[in-house]
Order: C-alpha cells, then sequence, then structure tokens
C-alpha cells in the first residue's frame, strides 16, 4: 500500500526557498537573481509562488546554497500534483476496462 501524504505537506517551493535560503542569507531578490545568474522578474515570480521551480533552477540553488535539487524538484511535483488533485473532478476521463 503506498504512503499517502496529505496535501498540506505539497508546499510550493518557491515561497519555502525565501524563508528558509535566501531569507536567512540576508539576500534581496535582486542579489539572489544575480548570484543565481536569473532575471530577477524569474527569481521573484518563483519565490512569490507564481512560477513553478524548473529543473535547471533547482540545480542552480543546489550549487550556490547546497541544497538538493532533487529534494526541491520532488517538492515542485508534490505541489503540482496536490493542486490538479484539487480539480480531478471536473476531469471528464473515464476508466478503460482492463486488458483481456
Amino acid at each position: 500500500m503506498p504512503i499517502q501524504l496529505h496535501s498540506s505537506f505539497a508546499v510550493h517551493p518557491g515561497p519555502w526557498l525565501r524563508r528558509n535560503i535566501i531569507e536567512p542569507y540576508r539576500l534581496n531578490v535582486s542579489a539572489a537573481a544575480e548570484h543565481l545568474d536569473v532575471a530577477r522578474p524569474t527569481l521573484s515570480n518563483l519565490l512569490n509562488g507564481h512560477a513553478g521551480l524548473s529543473a535547471e533552477m533547482a540545480l542552480r540553488f543546489e550549487k550556490a546554497f547546497g541544497i538538493s535539487a532533487d529534494t526541491l524538484v520532488r517538492m515542485q511535483a508534490l505541489h503540482d500534483l496536490a493542486e490538479a488533485k484539487g480539480h480531478a473532478d471536473r476531469l471528464k476521463v473515464e476508466r478503460l476496462p482492463d486488458p483481456v
């Protein structure tokens, strides 16, 4: 039986990164974006939860701060899945019968 995680564990990695990585380093968005070699609006959108975390951005955080890119990507995937499950009832897909 698979382990079921409550959707409250599926946090967006952006605000988490802001609170747990960017702020403790006392960086503002502009300084962090410059260090990560990304556009300021791109990082701002991520940190405010308005954009998803790409695999490349996860690698940038890993290189800069030592946090596992794998963990960040899994965090994003769990968040995306929780969001999708929130409106799964609107998906008009029927189960196919089992193959013969």
